[in-house]
């Protein structure tokens, strides 16, 4: 008798259980009219996982320097002298101040950016992935004295970003170009 009250329980639990799975499944699944959605899915998605991590406090220039990249892969940066992380800086034949108003409208037009701060010289930009809500950020340094645009771009959490920083500001550069 008691065996079989235990199986009615775990049966019970499990269904119950299978129930609030479907429930959640069908809710992230539905596909609503254009007109009817008013929040896309991977915003759901993302704040039901939340990876956004803090803001790192080193951001900004400093000496006309960037933070250095740490030691994982998954940042990139113009002032990095390893191979890892460095990447081209952007060069401009334009006047400076619309070299950079380039820049910061590329950076309106981008779908998963936010510009955090727009200044003459700085842009502090974040970027969020569409399913996960991973955050990277990303710094443009107009260095006038170089006549570059320097760049920073660093994934927030992780190791491994698979790239996508290196992609990230290649594709700006495509864009600026």
């Amino acid at each position: 008798m008691e065996k079989s009250i235990r199986s009615v329980w775990k049966v019970k639990y499990f269904s119950v259980l299978v129930t609030v799975m479907v429930v959640i499944i069908t809710q992230l699944t539905l596909v609503y009219p254009a007109s009817a959605l008013s929040v896309s899915a991977s915003p759901v998605i993302a704040s039901l996982f939340s990876f956004s991590g803090t803001r790192p406090s080193n951001l900004g220039i400093e000496d006309g320097k960037f933070a250095p990249c740490p030691n994982t892969p998954n940042c990139v940066s113009s002032q990095s002298i390893d191979a890892l992380h460095q990447i081209e800086p952007f060069s401009y034949s334009d006047d400076p101040e619309t070299a950079f108003k380039q820049i910061q409208t590329i950076l309106e037009n981008t779908e998963n950016a936010g510009i955090i701060t727009a200044e003459p010289n700085y842009i502090y930009a974040e970027f969020t992935s569409p399913l996960m809500g991973f955050v990277d950020d990303v710094e443009f340094y107009l260095d006038e004295q170089e006549t570059l645009i320097q760049v920073r771009s660093a994934s927030r959490l992780g190791e491994s970003d698979l790239g996508v920083n290196r992609k990230r500001i290649e594709t700006i550069r495509e864009q600026f170009q």
